[in-house]
């Protein structure tokens, strides 16, 4: 049976789910990208100093290993390239469509198809495209997060998200407002100092930045890498092995030493009190983890200030605090991340009887294995809820893998549709909260992303890679309901 898929996104999870269905001899398939190229937030967020803070080692696809990276942090130049390798050796072009942003998604249960919306990003055009199954592989860094500052609007200055960061913008000796301190910031912050005139970062609550072991390889470790095929293998196990015992915070002392490396990394800063604003009254863990090298001796410069009191109102030309105090600046750049918890929502997705995804996640976006919605046929995402830890590239491979083994069991049992059972979902989201309960450091107090509009985290896996894996390989069609393409008889095979 020829299965037409279609693919929402040409990021790390779009590429991956490509590169095995074609493997897999799944051809009739096409990826939307609204961007005009692949990468996904690789592409997007192009600001100084940009870099994955997992390390490289394993920041690349288990069936194709990048060997020579140029340190152990790779910056976003390099691993844009990467992705735009993969495209170009598993010969994706073809079924990528750039420039066209999908905005609607909506089944029809009498066809036992999905029709999907898309619009065209230069020309506005607006097309409907049929397919059998939908993968969304928008993940959780898409909608950007705007701060609702009152005047912000009314600024008469250059202001940009560090996600859309305007190269054409200089900020030599500029005047210039942060707002924000977290994963962007940490990484452009220390880019932009030495070269602004003056910077006020507006933090509002500090992070553990932890030291970054970062020196670049050398030619003679490149070569080993590129020669030797031991070599990446024994680097990603070593990492890997690093991470699993780690993610899960379920050793005290292992949180306490890496607590230890943060105030040992914040010592570099000279005032006392400045130290104490950007030390963190919560563990380490509690928000997303950082590493940096520069962050804190930034804040040792003379044209540096970590601005503390919040942020009341935006003049035309300053930034107002609470306290009354005025600070004047030509540019604002709002470091202030992404809205996290929408996933696939930020499209306008509609299921069986016309249920909108939006209206069945409005307590917080929840999934059977982040892969999958009850209500909703036949569609899958990758990077969906509650997947979020370790290395990213693993878990997609994982959920690519679960995907595969669905749509090979559907040509072979002649399905039309296969939906997840509602109590399974529930009774596996159930067991999930109660693993995320006991997670001490995520149910510390602190203002982080991983919380939907009910206060259930709704974006990490509480488990090591490992057990994601075990999870994603069993097998589980008792756990869907089905309808046969002969009869169209509903059924749920047990």
């Amino acid at each position: 049976m020829t299965r037409r898929i279609g693919i929402i996104g040409a990021g790390p999870g779009g590429i991956c789910m490509g590169i095995k269905l074609l493997e897999s001899g799944f051809d009739d398939f096409t990826i939307f990208e609204r961007a005009p190229g692949v990468g996904g937030v690789w592409f997007h967020n192009t600001y100084p100093g940009a870099a994955c803070d997992v390390p490289s080692a394993l920041y690349s696809f288990s069936f194709e290993l990048k060997r020579d990276w140029s340190r152990p942090y790779a910056t976003q130049p390099e691993i844009r390239a990467y992705f735009e390798h993969c495209v170009e050796k598993y010969a994706l072009a073809p079924h990528i469509q750039l420039n066209t942003g999908v905005v609607g998604a909506h089944w029809d249960d009498e066809r036992a198809q999905w029709n999907v919306d898309t619009s065209h990003v230069v020309t506005g055009n607006r097309e409907t495209h049929s397919f059998d199954v939908v993968v969304g592989a928008v993940g959780m860094f898409n909608d950007l997060h705007l701060p609702a500052i009152p005047g912000l609007d009314d600024f008469g200055g250059a202001m940009f998200h560090s996600a859309q960061w305007d190269h054409s913008h200089d900020l030599s000796g500029e005047r210039v407002a942060v707002v924000g301190s977290a994963a962007s910031a940490v990484q452009f912050v220390p880019e932009i100092a030495p070269r602004v005139g003056r910077l006020h970062v507006f933090q509002r609550t500090p992070n553990w930045i932890l030291p970054k072991l970062d020196t670049p390889y050398t030619e003679e470790e490149l070569t080993r890498l590129r020669t030797d095929p031991d070599a990446i293998v024994e680097e990603r196990t070593l990492v890997w092995d690093r991470l699993e015992g780690f993610i899960t915070f379920s050793d005290p002392r292992a949180v306490r030493k890496a607590q230890e490396w943060g105030e040992l990394n914040l010592a570099v800063v000279d005032d006392l009190a400045l130290r104490r604003e950007l030390t963190p009254d919560f563990p380490h863990g509690c928000k997303r983890p950082l590493v940096s090298n520069d962050w804190y001796p930034t804040f040792n410069r003379p044209n540096v200030e970590l601005v503390t009191q919040p942020i009341e109102y935006v003049t035309e030309d300053a930034l107002v605090t609470v306290d009354g105090t005025a600070r004047p600046v030509d540019t604002i750049v709002l470091a202030t991340g992404f809205d996290t918890t929408k996933y696939l929502s930020v499209v306008d997705v509609t299921g069986r009887g016309n249920r909108r995804l939006d209206d069945s996640w409005s307590e917080g976006a929840h999934a059977y294995l982040g892969l999958t919605t009850s209500g909703f046929p036949n569609l899958f995402m990758l990077y969906g809820p509650n997947t979020n830890n370790g290395s990213i590239l693993f878990m997609i491979e994982c959920q690519v893998g679960y995907v595969l083994r669905q749509l090979r069991r559907m040509d072979d049992d002649g399905l039309e549709w296969i939906d997840v059972r509602a109590d399974v979902m529930d009774d596996y989201n159930r067991a999930l909260q109660v693993d995320l309960d006991a997670v001490e450091v995520w149910n510390a107090s602190c203002n982080g992303y991983y919380r939907g509009p009910n206060g259930r985290i709704v974006t990490q896996w509480p488990h090591t890679m490992t057990e994601y894996q075990a999870r994603t390989m069993r097998a589980d069609f008792d756990a869907y309901d089905s309808r046969t393409a002969r009869n169209a008889r509903r059924q749920t095979e047990r």
